[in-house]
């Protein structure tokens, strides 16, 4: 059997990092495999979805380094969702209701007031022709309801119906039937939910694993159920457990926290955002991976944790440092050149300026202290400008190399008396205009004997 996974977004909104943790599960299990990743648009709500999210979406799983081996819209699929949705009429399985939103909720008030679970009481199935043919004339239009099998022979009388499957991330898992309403598959207007169309391309396209994030647990019994009433094959199902912000609130595709694109546009490493997405929440340390295979190695379904993990941002901060203090020159070259790093200094500068990048975008502005002018002439008192004066008098003949540093501080030292920070500190703030930095001694090859004379004068 061929492994096959689906990441089945909604295009309504841009991916956020919750949404990537779904996507690289299904994707690092199927690369494990040797299995299939299909990424299908979930796009029947024709008002909200776009094609430029669906686009984003597709560039979004790109620049981690996910690559679908299909792609599936179900826009395009309508004709086979409503070949299922006859087949469920034909058999009694998928039924009219006339209910408006307000009487559906004043009957779960009215359940509540006595205590009693907010289960849909299947009063649809009472009605008679002429009845329906009545709400039909006042301009209602009927919502269909699948028909649980909850029941011996009277649906008006459910009783316990275990539905049991093997999560592949949480274990054995049980759901009651008959502790469930009947679900909604159709709205009045003919359109779809989420569930019969997802399982009729599950079904259809020979998915056979569903991983997805725990919110969808107890709907796997009614999908197992709807599965078994299309005759189609069920899945294997696995659960994760979701992400939060840090203050514990939901993430959503509709606010745009913490999206792919905002991430990918501040600068951050895409392998800094893979392996926080996945690794947060499970047993072990979290480290920032090489790439998909080695974060592919670290995933154990068994290692995730089962309550809900925490997405920090300064965890993000600290992978990404780490990710780029250890990027070789040639990893970066390009991006150095597009910030106008000149390609012959281009390894020295790398070498002088990683350690003090949180992000690359960040060698910019060292870029632009190095190669170009100081906005800004620092504010230095009285015996520091002299000092900084007498310093570009010391300076060693020819050109700067690894040693410059080292043997003109020597001689500045000798000259005035002075040491540590009352000596490199005004030097610094001459040269870089900044009072931290890489070291000088890897900096001031690359400034130059012109521009070194230029800030100390």
């Amino acid at each position: 059997m061929t492994v096959i996974v689906r990441f089945a977004p909604s295009p309504t909104g841009h991916l956020h990092i919750g949404n990537l943790r779904t996507a690289l599960f299904n994707w690092l299990f199927a690369e494990k495999n040797s299995g299939r990743f299909v990424l299908r648009f979930d796009d029947t709500d024709a008002e909200r979805s776009r094609r430029e999210f669906a686009d984003m979406i597709e560039t979004d799983l790109a620049w981690i380094g996910i690559a679908p081996h299909a792609v599936i819209r179900q826009s395009e699929r309508l004709d086979h969702y409503a070949a299922a949705a006859a087949r469920l009429k034909q058999a009694g399985l998928l039924y009219p209701c006339y209910e408006t939103p307000d009487e559906l909720d004043r009957k779960r008030k009215r359940l509540a007031a006595r205590n009693l679970p907010p289960v849909y009481g299947r009063e649809a199935l009472r009605l008679s022709n002429a009845e329906k043919q009545v709400f039909e004339a006042e301009g209602r239009r009927p919502h269909w309801r699948f028909l649980l099998p909850n029941f011996a022979s009277d649906p008006h009388a459910p009783q316990r119906t275990d539905i049991h499957w093997d999560d592949l991330i949480r274990g054995p898992q049980t759901v009651d039937l008959g502790s469930l309403s009947d679900p909604v598959l159709m709205r009045g207007d003919g359109s779809y939910l989420y569930t019969l169309p997802s399982i009729v391309d599950d079904g259809e396209t020979g998915v056979t694993h569903v991983i997805r994030g725990d919110d969808h647990v107890t709907n796997t019994g009614v999908q197992i159920a709807i599965f078994r009433a299309l005759g189609l094959d069920a899945p294997v199902f696995g659960h994760h457990n979701l992400l939060t912000a840090i203050g514990g609130e939901g993430l959503s595709k509709r606010t745009g926290a913490l999206s792919l694109k905002s991430l990918r546009e501040s600068g951050c490493e895409p392998m800094a955002v893979a392996s926080l997405a996945v690794l947060v929440g499970l047993s072990g340390s979290i480290e920032p991976m090489s790439d998909l295979a080695a974060l592919a190695e670290r995933l154990r379904f068994e290692d995730v944790s089962p309550s809900a993990s925490k997405f920090d941002p300064g965890e993000l901060d600290r992978l990404n440092g780490e990710i780029v203090h250890a990027l070789p020159y040639a990893g970066v070259a390009e991006r150095l050149a597009a910030m106008g790093v000149p390609d012959e200094r281009g390894e020295m500068f790398w070498q002088a300026v990683r350690g003090n990048c949180a992000k690359l975008a960040d060698a910019a502005e060292w870029a632009r202290i190095v190669f170009g002018d100081l906005a800004d002439k620092p504010d230095l008192s009285g015996d520091d400008q002299a000092f900084v004066e007498a310093a570009r008098e010391l300076l060693p003949e020819g050109a700067f190399g690894p040693e410059t540093w080292r043997a003109w501080t020597g001689r500045v030292k000798e000259a005035t008396g002075r040491k540590g920070k009352p000596l490199f500190m005004p030097l610094r703030l001459a040269l870089t205009g900044l009072d931290h930095g890489p070291e000088l001694a890897a900096l001031l090859p690359l400034i130059g004997r012109e521009r070194t004379i230029a800030r100390l004068s």
